[in-house]
């Protein structure tokens, strides 16, 4: 690359638009910009509007007609006509410009304020590819023109924040539209567009997670309000009809009671507040200073809040609440009143409290109030704790509930802005500081750590890469010293309190992380862009040292809560994943172990076998027939670490070769309790225990699941029973055909002939009883009755559920079924007994051995 057109630091090229018919005619809008913490200076006199005729070698700047003085510029040349080229300018006189002589001469032919509003955000323009007089202006809503600019109508979309358009030259009906709701595409030339709620592109801020199971993450989200997501449903997956919104607007803090979040409590630019009670679904106003401070000078706002303003609970008393402007506002009244309980903490620097932007366009709702709160931090170790830090670089604490403030900022930090403090789990004088400077164009991670309440900080920052500069830094509950950061461009992760970091990515998508947070044994990360992240279980990492071990480990497992949610073997595409249903279990190998035998048995706490897994199963065992038992997962064996997941489920039911019944052969959900895990190697045997724990929103007892397992045992005994059977007789009736063939051949008695067909006729009438073979498929079971073996599986799946509860119904028809099967266990023994041994009677007569029973039919 080379550079062909330069005007001075502070001005780029804000769009670039070529002549499809000529490629050596381009336009350039030029833009003069800069954006500091505390405003935007969107126009100057790098500002301009340049043509090259020569594929960019040389330019020429434009000025017949056109704004002597400018900000923004979006050009586009018609592909339908090349002498026209639409401007979008910022100015004084600023609007819709158009030249229809190739720019040498321009026209403003709309200076409508909806085209050129918050001109620094927008100024797009494009141009129809097939009607020169057709064209759209990008803006909070979506404009068309017609009539060559002159006038412009709205068109509807999902979102609002126009920023992207492509028309397809060939058909003008295709467009795909992209806004800060993602992409969304026409088919229609735009009078209707595709859903939004397919794209997990959530911008979000902060994560606020409670107690409830399971757990539901709050957060604000840029462009789409607050929203409330649990973590898991009962579903294929989290969909949009799993989500919500709360208190709030889209820069917002989350604040509330985890363990009862009836009340959520949600901020918003400019200082709105407002609180939303979960159980009416209706939501106040609890603005601590109710005032409309869009445009208005922050030097003369009572309160200057944040962009992203803080609100936090106090964890000993969530019925306090504390709120961040210059000056720390505490309420303990659920937001009806609110006082302030610090001085003013930042440096006040009334130069760096104006406008929030100019030449041509003043900003308010894009964060240019300065001199402002921007993180509170509570310690979870005393009440009244509280540390404070700005977005001009200053660092407050109180241990007295406000009454004494201690400035306590690392000396080495300047300005920047505090994006978060963590108080240590483990210790209430230990506290890790992120900051950062990119808005001053200096992208150098910090980070800090105190142990003594802040009278001496230590940069920690070593092994995070020069530009990835960190938004946050949390630490784990369980493990001290195991630390997680969020940054610009990913994931790290420390395994000693920060002295060293290193990448930790795995498949999160490298974007920013704006929030991390320890919720029971998840890593929960908030995304700019790409939306929540859920690491299932860190229970390997807070058993890992810094360095990963290099001999063989099976990990303790976290315990497994017995939830029911339906099956997704392949993640659904257009929503969000569930985490593994079943237990988490994972193991380290040393190499890896394609030669040999690794198997993992699972057994009661009585050692007695639940389930056995392998990474060399017997293929010979595999069925492919429609509604075959689906064969175990095979168990991994790679050197590293291994997750793999138990479905707290016993073995499958067998089934019968070729015939499809109705029903799960899976085996049943094994009761809450305490199990074990063997992992045999060929470094020798691991043992660990799991906890299996019930469900937490389900009211029974011991002897609830107790019941429910006897049943369930029963059910599956007989089903196997059955299966087996059916099996060990069809055997026996293949012998009989083979030999009733070779004794035709020889001219046997036509007596020993019919014995041979009775004992046939026989099994395939008691077996037609137990199942039903002119089934091939599930649609089957309307056009031929399920017998025996269907109809216990049937009661298997009802019972086996999330409630252990079985029902007298249930009970009764149990019995019935079982006593069904010992009529027909005792007619099989009547055929082994009476048709095959009086067959092996004549069969004798002509000295011939008698046909050999198979084990299971005795």
């Amino acid at each position: 690359w080379e550079r062909t057109l330069y005007i001075d630091d502070f001005t780029g090229a804000s769009s670039l638009s070529m002549d499809p018919n000529n490629p050596r005619l381009l336009y350039a809008g030029m833009w003069d910009h800069q954006r500091k913490p505390w405003t935007i200076r969107s126009g100057g006199p790098g500002s301009g509007l340049y043509r090259s005729v020569d594929g960019g070698v040389n330019w020429e700047k434009c000025g017949e007609g056109l704004p002597a003085a400018m900000g923004k510029i979006g050009v586009a040349v018609s592909p339908a006509d090349p002498q026209r080229v639409y401007a979008i300018i910022e100015a004084e006189q600023g609007g819709v410009y158009r030249s229809d002589d190739r720019g040498e001469s321009w026209q403003l032919v709309n200076d409508q304020r909806v085209t050129i509003a918050r001109a620094w955000y927008y100024t797009e323009i494009v141009a129809d590819p097939r009607d020169p007089e057709t064209v759209y202006v990008l803006n909070a809503p979506l404009l068309k023109s017609t009539d060559g600019g002159k006038s412009f109508t709205g068109i509807e979309n999902p979102h609002s924040d126009q920023h992207a358009l492509w028309i397809n030259p060939d058909n003008t009906d295709l467009m795909i539209l992209g806004n800060d709701g993602g992409a969304t595409v026409s088919l229609n030339g735009g009078q209707s567009w595709s859903t939004q709620y397919n794209q997990p592109t959530a911008q979000l801020y902060r994560i606020m997670a409670d107690n409830r199971f399971p757990y539901y993450l709050y957060a604000g989200q840029q462009d789409y309000g607050t929203l409330a997501i649990p973590s898991r449903t009962a579903n294929r997956g989290i969909s949009n009809k799993d989500w919500y919104p709360v208190a709030g607007g889209e820069s917002a803090f989350i604040a509330l009671d985890p363990d009862n979040p009836q009340l959520v409590y949600g901020g918003s630019y400019q200082g709105n507040l407002s609180v939303y009670d979960q159980r009416t679904q209706m939501e106040r106003d609890i603005m601590a200073y109710p005032s409309l401070g869009l445009g208005k000078l922050p030097r003369d706002m009572k309160y200057r809040f944040n962009w992203n303003a803080p609100l936090v609970v106090q964890p000993q008393n969530p019925n306090v609440l504390y709120h961040g402007a210059q000056v720390v506002l505490r309420s303990e009244d659920q937001g009806r009143s609110w006082t302030p309980i610090s001085p003013d903490l930042t440096r006040n620097e009334p130069s760096k409290q104006g406008k929030g932007g100019g030449p041509y366009t003043n900003e308010g709702a894009g964060g240019e109030n300065y001199n402002t709160i921007s993180y509170l931090a509570c310690s979870p170790h005393q009440a009244g704790t509280i540390w404070a830090g700005t977005d001009d670089g200053k660092v407050h604490l109180t241990r007295d509930e406000g009454k004494s403030w201690t400035d306590v900022t690392p000396a080495a930090l300047g300005e920047a802005l505090v994006n978060c403090i963590e108080v240590s789990p483990h210790d209430s004088a230990t506290a890790y500081l992120v900051a950062h400077r990119y808005k001053f164009n200096n992208f150098e991670p910090i980070a800090y750590v105190t142990n003594d309440y802040g009278n001496s900080w230590t940069k920690i920052v070593r092994g995070i890469r020069g530009r990835d500069f960190v938004r946050v830094i949390r630490e784990d509950p369980e493990r001290k010293g195991l630390l997680f950061a969020g940054t610009e461009h990913g994931l790290y992760i420390s395994f000693n309190a920060g002295i060293g970091w290193q990448p930790f990515q795995l498949n999160l998508p490298k974007c920013p992380i704006t929030d991390l947070r320890v919720k029971g044994h998840d890593l929960i990360a908030a995304t700019s862009g790409r939306s929540f992240w859920i690491l299932d279980d860190i229970s390997p990492l807070r058993q890992t040292q810094d360095k990963m071990i290099q001999r063989v480990n099976l990990y303790n497992p976290a315990p497994a809560v017995r939830f029911w949610a339906e099956s997704a073997e392949h993640p659904v595409a257009g929503i969000g994943d569930n985490p593994p249903t079943g237990a988490l279990l994972y193991y380290y190998l040393p190499e890896t172990l394609d030669s040999f035998r690794l198997k993992l048995d699972i057994l009661d706490a009585q050692g007695r076998p639940i389930r056995s897994y392998c990474n060399q199963p017997e293929q010979d065992s595999v069925e492919t027939y429609e509604g075959a038992p689906k064969p175990d997962p095979i168990l991994p064996a790679k050197r590293g670490l291994n997750r793999f997941v138990w479905d707290l489920r016993r073995e499958p039911i067998p089934g019968v070769p070729k015939v499809f019944i109705l029903g799960a052969y899976q085996g049943s959900t094994v009761p809450p309790g305490v199990y074990q895990l063997q992992l045999t190697t060929p470094y020798g045997v691991l043992t660990r225990k799991l906890e299996v724990k019930p469900d937490p929103r389900i009211e029974a007892q011991k002897e609830d699941y107790h019941a429910q397992q006897e049943i369930l045992l029963q059910i599956e005994e007989a089903v196997r029973d059955i299966h087996l059977s059916v099996k060990s007789m069809r055997q026996v009736k293949a012998q009989v055909k083979s030999l009733r063939t070779n004794l035709k051949k020889a001219d046997c008695t036509k007596e020993l002939l019919e014995a041979g067909a009775a004992i046939v006729d026989s099994i395939d009438a008691w077996e037609q009883q137990l199942i039903q073979p002119k089934q091939q498929t599930f649609q089957d079971v309307i056009n031929y009755p399920n017998q025996l073996s269907a109809e216990l599986m049937n009661l298997k799946q009802r019972i086996d559920g999330p409630l252990p509860i079985v029902n007298q119904g249930a009970r009764e028809r149990l019995q019935d079924l079982l006593a069904d099967w010992s009529a027909y266990k005792a007619q099989m023994r009547k055929i082994l007994e009476q048709d095959v041994g009086y067959f092996n009677k004549l069969y004798r007569t002509y000295e011939m051995p008698a046909i050999v029973i198979p084990m299971g039919a005795e």
